[in-house]
């Protein structure tokens, strides 16, 4: 991979699982990294091993429901180091349980978070990419919206939604200013089963989580491989389970 001396990184859900992997090695590349989520002191711990190991980091709480905080981020790469050039946005949450359980509160949490955190860095970022003249937003989104299955009806159409918007915003950037990428893990170790509310799904999710998911780095690997491209090159999804996930 090239230096990412000069790249400017935004990164939502940057204080565990794969936000808080991809500020590791996009700091170790040489990039600058803006880090935002809700927990302020994982930041700030997470700020501090990069800046220990030599790399640029600041931190930013926020709340990506929140479209203020959303924009604070956007604003603190641009006041700090003078542009942004690329927006990650890895803040998700899954409170999946079945369509009978009429969980309509996480529904509405993982609508909020999922769906409209990513609308609102789209918002903030997509005039400072403008001005700029070029930007990349990354996306995590999941293989749970290409393999529909029971408990996740909600969470899957929320990033179903989310691929949708990204391949709608690519379609109308063509002239090469904006690019898109959606990135879509699979069963990764990360916080994801803290959000569920279900004892038995959360247990199962569980199991999956330690016999076979895989590292966060990995998928981390993956937003590096797609930022590290040429800018004629777009990566417009990538896909990552763990090879025994069905």
């Amino acid at each position: 991979m090239a230096s990412f001396d000069d790249k400017v990184i935004a990164i939502t859900g940057a204080s565990s699982g794969i936000g808080a992997a991809t500020a590791r090695r996009l700091g170790r590349a040489g990039a600058a990294v803006v880090l935002g989520a809700r927990r302020k002191d994982r930041l700030e711990t997470l700020a501090e091993e990069i800046r220990g190991a030599g790399g640029r980091a600041v931190t930013v709480a926020i709340d990506v429901a929140d479209a203020d905080d959303v924009r604070r981020l956007v604003q603190t790469a641009v006041t700090d180091f003078g542009r942004l050039d690329v927006l990650v946005s890895s803040a998700g949450i899954g409170p999946i349980s079945p369509m009978a359980a009429r969980r309509a509160a996480d529904w509405d949490a993982m609508i909020d978070v999922n769906l409209r955190g990513v609308l609102h860095g789209i918002d903030a970022a997509l005039p400072v990419f403008e001005h700029q003249g070029r930007g990349h937003f990354v996306t995590i989104v999941s293989t749970a919206g290409l393999k529909i299955t029971p408990t996740m009806a909600v969470y899957g159409a929320t990033k179903n939604a989310v691929r949708t918007v990204l391949e709608g915003l690519r379609q109308e950037s063509t002239d090469g200013t904006i690019k898109t990428t959606a990135i879509s893990p699979g069963y990764v170790r990360t916080e994801f089963g803290d959000s569920i509310t279900d004892p038995a799904i959360r247990a199962q999710i569980g199991q999956g989580m330690a016999e076979f998911a895989l590292d966060p780095d990995q998928v981390a690997r993956a937003v590096e491989y797609a930022i590290d491209q040429p800018w004629e090159v777009e990566i417009g999804e990538l896909s990552i389970r763990p090879t025994v996930q069905g």
